[in-house]
């Protein structure tokens, strides 16, 4: 009986985690948007679930409209006061590494990685439209030059970019995984790249 009872626990538990509904946190999969059947608007649909990771505090505080980076959940100004600098690694004396080192320093509960530094100011996302961010990211006079190909291998492969799965205590990760990012994306440009209205 009791054996009955563990099957019956275990095969309601497993259908209810393949009929869970997808929470914020979690990014649809790529199958989820095959039921749309014009292709723009499947493209957009697609770049829309992508957007959630994209307009994410993760990705936002180092991607500011002004010269100082922001911070935490809330996207505060980052105390102490710093700026991006030339090359988005801060400036003399008070460099992205004087705190930021190669890895999380969970304990003071400081994020790492060993290239920290802000986006270029060409690459702001903060302020802007999904669709404002999606026509940027496609334009290679404001995405540091990278061509489709290099786009998506930078969104989906890149480790300072998947740090923000991975932000340590006290930041909520971005949602879904990078894996799941990339596919989102890369789908998104095998549909033709189309860009949500601004």
């Amino acid at each position: 009986m009791a054996g009955a009872v563990a099957v019956t626990v275990l095969v309601a538990a497993a259908v209810a985690q393949t009929t869970r509904q997808p929470t914020a946190k979690d990014l649809r999969p790529v199958p989820s948007f095959q039921n749309i059947a014009d292709q723009q608007a499947r493209s957009v649909a697609l770049f829309e679930e992508a957007g959630k990771v994209l307009q994410h505090p993760r990705c936002v505080n180092c991607h500011p409209a002004t010269e100082r980076p922001l911070q935490s959940d809330a996207m505060r100004p980052h105390q102490p006061l710093v700026v991006r600098g030339a090359d988005g690694h801060g400036v003399p004396g008070m460099t992205c590494n004087t705190c930021h080192h190669a890895a999380n320093f969970d304990a003071a509960r400081v994020p790492g990685h060993p290239q920290w530094h802000l986006a270029p100011a060409s690459m702001a996302w903060e302020g802007r439209t999904l669709g404002e961010i999606c026509a940027q990211i496609k334009d290679p006079n404001r995405n540091g030059g990278k061509d489709m190909a290099a786009l998506l291998h930078h969104m989906a492969e890149d480790t300072l970019v998947g740090w923000g799965w991975s932000p340590g205590p006290g930041r909520e990760p971005a949602p879904g995984t990078q894996a799941a990012f990339g596919a989102l994306l890369r789908a998104w440009a095998d549909t033709g790249a189309h860009c949500p209205p601004s």
